[in-house]
């Protein structure tokens, strides 16, 4: 051991990510490290877990060709730290945070622990203020809050990466009249485990839009260690909330694919021998979970905002799997890609009825979208609702033997399906839009069925018959 560098030689454990060495004295729990193979290559890791005869160390790279006699480990006595700046907005990194694009170091900016610090709930703002994505079936009825955090639920083969690319590339702040605002407005995108080809879409596809500009970007390939994926996300974080918290943006953060993150947290918590909890994952997923979901909102004092937009594929469709059934009791709501609307060829395919955005009734009405909004996204999921029953009842009977009533809520199904939720992956609807469209829908129903809205809203909105 060097007493300055803190360095020691020889580690009597590897397997997997994780390294063990004793006699270690003063590491701390998270404390950096760098791990020097007998080839001269240099390894990062963690402290992991500390204790009077072994020190665990989560290596980010692997164990792979490490030596137990001539591996070197050299102690920091820091936690993780990433550089962030304003600079970093245009420009695409790995992982951990690297450069990727062939443009260099980004300059200035500060060094911030990439754990973040809680934020005092005596200090939070409530989230307000609406964020347009020019989807009509997120903006419409599950409306994205500025300071929420609304998880995207899909599932494999499901669009939920076009999805993503379509929210980064239309996302913006509007006005109560629908035009957009001046506010600094920032993505922070963070990959996951993702393909190769995946993440080759999402860059040509913000170059290409211009959304790049105001995009920084987190890579970590699925064939990166999966170590690095438990770093990806709080690096972007930390980004976020230096643009959110110093510089007053407001910043839209599209984390993908959280199951990916927590598979490798699960083979993490394996190879350090833990006791597993429900289908092997840590007994810990949810409040690991939460140290990222909560870095969300907005601070008394700041300009600025943080909105999260996680991503996260339901194994075998269930959304009981442990991932979204822990992320639904920490977000407010969640957004359901359905595969029945996608076998239909509907894009995107989201089912509005199991989705839900719990704060939205904060962020729309009068000043923030129009005043009639909270009534008119009411209306159209109770006609919605009726139609599963009406077609429920279609394929006993008949559909000859329905009601003229009932024969209404076929038809305003079917063109709610094929009008409302169904637009191209260009189009960028305005919040108008998507107002007028769900009054021409409604007018497909006699009126006495609307009884969600207004006579005052009916006589403004509706469409003469």
């Amino acid at each position: 051991m060097n007493d300055l560098t803190r360095e020691y030689t020889g580690v009597s454990r590897l397997s997997g990510p994780i390294l063990g060495i004793g006699g270690v004295v003063g590491a701390g729990y998270g404390e950096v490290v760098e791990i020097k193979g007998p080839d001269g290559t240099n390894r990062h890791g963690k402290v992991l877990d500390v204790s009077s005869d072994l020190t665990l160390i989560q290596v980010y790279e692997g164990t792979g060709g490490l030596s137990p006699s001539r591996t070197k480990v050299c102690f920091k006595g820091h936690s993780l730290t990433a550089r962030v700046s304003e600079e970093m907005l245009g420009r695409v990194f790995d992982g951990l945070g690297r450069p990727i694009d062939g443009g260099g170091e980004p300059f200035g900016g500060v060094t911030r622990s990439i754990d973040g610090e809680p934020v005092n709930p005596v200090s939070r703002v409530y989230p307000r203020e609406f964020i347009q994505t020019g989807i009509s079936s997120i903006d419409g009825m599950n409306t994205l809050i500025r300071g929420q955090k609304l998880p995207i639920f899909s599932g494999n083969g499901l669009p939920h990466n076009e999805l993503a690319a379509q929210i980064v590339r239309q996302a913006k702040i509007v006005d109560g009249e629908g035009n957009p605002l001046s506010d600094k407005f920032s993505i922070i995108f963070a990959a996951m485990g993702v393909k190769y080809d995946v993440a080759q879409y999402f860059r040509k596809e913000f170059e290409s839009s211009g959304a790049i500009m105001n995009t920084a970007m987190f890579l970590n390939l699925a064939n990166d260690p999966p170590e690095e994926r438990i770093v990806t996300p709080r690096i972007a974080l930390t980004l976020a909330e230096h643009l959110a918290f110093d510089c007053g943006h407001h910043v839209l953060v599209v984390l993908t694919d959280m199951t990916n993150y927590c598979e490798s947290l699960r083979e993490v918590a394996i190879a350090r021998g833990e006791v597993p909890s429900r289908k092997g994952y840590p007994g810990y997923l949810y409040s690991d979970l939460a140290s990222l979901y909560e870095r969300t909102g907005r601070v008394s004092g700041s300009k600025g905002s943080i909105t999260q937009l996680p991503i996260l594929t339901m194994p075998n469709d269930d959304i009981t799997h442990p991932v979204p059934d822990l992320t639904g009791y920490i977000t407010e709501g969640q957004i359901v890609v359905s595969r029945e609307l996608h076998a239909k060829g509907i894009y995107p395919p989201i089912n509005v009825l199991p989705s839900l955005s719990r704060i939205m009734k904060d962020g729309i009405g009068e000043g923030y979208t129009r005043k009639d909004h909270p009534n008119w996204s009411s209306q159209l999921y109770s006609a919605y609702s009726r139609v599963e029953y009406v077609r429920s009842l279609a394929s006993i009977i008949g559909a000859e033997e329905l009601t003229d009533t009932d024969k209404a809520y076929m038809r305003f199904g079917e063109e709610f399906e094929n009008t409302f939720v169904r637009q191209s992956f260009s189009e960028d609807r305005s919040i108008r839009d998507t107002l007028r469209i769900g009054w021409e829908l409604m007018s497909i129903l006699p009126e006495r069925e609307l009884t969600r809205v207004s006579r005052e809203e009916i006589e403004k909105y509706l469409p003469k018959k």
